[in-house]
């Protein structure tokens, strides 16, 4: 009976997640020569309640440094984090509600599977009976429920990174902090744990915050991605909106792989030109100047008619499609075309491509303005 009523309570607290507001948030590190670096540049950001959100950028432009600052391990230079309406910003870790889960797992070797799930709960000094019933059903969550005498040795790197992740659930936190959780696995476990980290996330409902630099982990799984670049936020929407429209040439080169084509070009006249040849004169009521066009490897479009005339390098079969390689008339770099296979196309070959979409970005700010 009591162990029913812990597992209605266990399902009932993982299902409240909580609203996450970053307001001016910013973080100074000043080195031993007095140097500062701005990790993060007042950052806003509201992160819904339930969801789980994506913080995508290079090495280096703040992420992590970011999701050290929800957790408390990093105090702000200025700013104010609020979980719900509660300013958390001077409250210590232990204090906050967060479950952290780390790229190196920070599992103890020495303990079982069972001890390292229910040790948050000994410091919390929660009842035996109530911890055991808690430590299962997490682990039962993340598919390790008959693992749970195992040591970590004694684990794959998969499943390693499941028991990190019910550490950090057993405590019932209000938001669930993923620092790039899936960088130490090979590609097929990586594949297999994101899918269960979108599972679980589900299934609790619980607010969560994921890190990573890697494009295809943050598209595959969140709800909406925070694109980050030398401590700015660039964009966040749902990961389909970023990549069909990005804000500025930055988004738009860091999203999509193959990656986007760039080519450089110029508005003149209000008709967009490559050279000297007239791409597009509709929706280009701006002043003359240089631009980057940039188009998606799928977006281009054989096209006997079409405006961007081309010599085909390289035919690469890639299964279903075509990678064409091909130089642009009057441009040294080359740019990738996925077309269907099943054309006949050789290098050497003359061709000529349409395109279905097209961004424009100024060259000087990257702004995109088409």
């Amino acid at each position: 009976m009591e162990e029913n009523k812990i597992k209605e309570t266990t399902e009932n607290t993982l299902k409240k997640g909580i609203e996450v507001t970053l307001k001016n948030l910013t973080k100074e590190f000043v080195d031993k020569t007095g140097k500062v670096t701005v990790a993060v540049d007042d950052f806003n950001v509201v992160i819904p309640s339930g969801k789980l959100i994506g913080l995508l950028g290079p090495s280096g432009c703040g992420k992590s440094t970011t999701l050290y600052m929800i957790a408390g391990l990093h105090k702000p230079t200025a700013g104010n984090i609020f979980f719900g309406d509660e300013d958390v910003t001077l409250l210590p870790p232990e204090k906050r509600g967060i479950g952290l889960v780390f790229q190196n797992y920070a599992l103890y070797p020495h303990m079982t599977v069972k001890q390292n799930i229910l040790f948050p709960l000994e410091n919390m000094k929660i009842p035996k009976v109530e911890a055991l019933v808690r430590a299962q059903e997490m682990a039962e969550l993340v598919h390790i429920g008959e693992l749970m005498e195992r040591k970590p040795s004694q684990l794959s790197g998969g499943q390693q990174q499941r028991v990190a992740i019910a550490r950090a659930l057993v405590k019932y936190p209000r938001v669930l902090l993923l620092d790039e959780p899936l960088s130490n696995l090979d590609a097929r476990l990586r594949l297999q744990t994101r899918e269960e980290i979108r599972r679980i996330q589900r299934e609790t409902g619980i607010t969560t915050v994921f890190v990573t630099h890697d494009q295809e982990e943050a598209m595959s799984i969140s709800d909406e991605i925070i694109v980050m670049n030398e401590g700015l936020q660039q964009q966040m929407e749902p990961p389909q909106m970023v990549y069909d429209n990005p804000v500025n040439l930055f988004v738009a080169k860091f999203l999509g792989n193959p990656p986007i084509n760039v080519i450089e070009g110029k508005i003149k006249s209000k008709k967009l030109m490559l050279k000297n040849t007239v791409v597009l004169e509709e929706n280009c009521d701006f002043a003359d100047q240089d631009v980057s066009i940039g188009i998606r490897p799928e977006f281009f479009v054989i096209d006997e008619k079409g405006k961007i005339p081309a010599t085909i390098e390289i035919v690469e079969h890639i299964g279903r499609d075509n990678m064409i390689i091909s130089k642009i008339d009057g441009y040294e770099n080359s740019f990738r075309a996925i077309v269907p296979s099943g054309l006949g196309l050789a290098p050497g070959e003359k061709i000529k491509f349409n395109y279905s979409k097209i961004f424009v970005f100024n060259k000087e700010t990257g702004r995109r303005l088409i």
